[in-house]
């Protein structure tokens, strides 16, 4: 099979200053993209700034040959989404991947995290990628092409002490990815979400060296390359780390059918058959659901 590439594809990163960003980044310019280096120079809980980190890969990748213009504006801040994707039609006319990276941190336990540190995380997290999919979204339907990949955390699909913000904003992106899916679905936007572990400034913290060097970004990046690519899934939750790749999917079971009363009382008694596993299934869209609760009404 050939190989993948982004010949005359744009690509928009965010949060590319570092890390899995600038990983991404760097492939993607190597496979022959246009890239937007995106990154707001923060502090990991999202205070100070500037643009010589974004500036910096830039000049990564011109070295090696590649074309790529950084910006340096919030993507939690609507004119800050709408500049970014004005630079990319500015400098080349078109939007082709929009890799929604840019995260911010502000761990505590839940009982002592301040509602200021809640919205924070939230609003970089989710709104980070809401702001700019929607500055470029009409830009990829009129152009019957448009790849976007969102970046989720196994602290949103299974939780994680202290980061009730970061896994409610990560979870958050995984329901605006099932529902993107469908609308973009005939217009030739394909969206997914990479739940990454690897080892950068957010983990260096609470990570050995060892542990470090076998979480490199760099081997998280070939699956965001695949999600980018025109032969990318929809719809899907990448995992990925230290070269291991796996799906995660919601699943639901088939359920248990109550008869007679519909009371607590028998939702308890019948959890056994509510949560055999047997049959579980992953849907493609809510009325899937709908339609399995229909037909289990009626003896299926």
């Amino acid at each position: 099979m050939t190989d993948i590439r982004f010949d005359g594809r744009v690509v928009i990163v965010t949060g590319s200053g570092g890390g899995l960003g600038r990983a991404h980044a760097l492939e993607f310019a190597r496979r022959g993209a246009k890239v937007v280096v995106n990154d707001l120079g923060a502090d990991l809980d999202g205070s100070s700034g500037g643009s010589a980190a974004a500036e910096a890969v830039v000049a990564e990748i011109c070295a090696a040959g590649g074309e790529a213009i950084a910006d340096g504006g919030s993507v939690a801040d609507p004119a800050g989404a709408k500049g970014l994707v004005q630079r990319a039609l500015d400098a080349w006319g078109r939007i082709d991947v929009l890799v929604a990276n840019a995260g911010i941190l502000r761990d505590r336990s839940f009982a002592k995290m301040e509602v200021a540190d809640f919205e924070a995380v939230v609003d970089v997290h989710l709104m980070g990628a809401v702001l700019p999919i929607k500055a470029a979204w009409e830009i990829m339907r009129a152009q019957a092409y448009g790849r976007i990949v969102l970046t989720t955390s196994s602290t949103g699909l299974y939780g994680n002490f202290g980061q009730t913000n970061y896994g409610a904003a990560k979870l958050a992106l995984v329901g605006l990815m099932n529902s993107l899916k469908l609308e973009g679905e005939k217009a030739n936007i394909r969206v997914n979400a990479i739940s990454p572990i690897a080892g950068t400034r957010m983990t260096e913290g609470v990570m050995s060296p060892q542990m470090l060097e076998a979480l490199k970004p760099e081997f998280v990046t070939p699956g965001v390359i695949h999600l980018a690519s025109e032969d990318a899934p929809t719809g899907a939750i990448l995992t990925a780390g230290a070269g291991v790749f796996a799906l995660a999917r919601i699943v639901e079971t088939e359920g248990a059918v109550l008869t007679g009363d519909l009371t607590a009382e028998a939702v308890r008694d019948q959890w056994a058959e509510i949560a055999d596993p047997t049959g579980a299934q992953s849907y493609g869209q809510g009325l899937e659901q709908a339609a399995k609760f229909l037909r289990r009404l009626q003896g299926g």
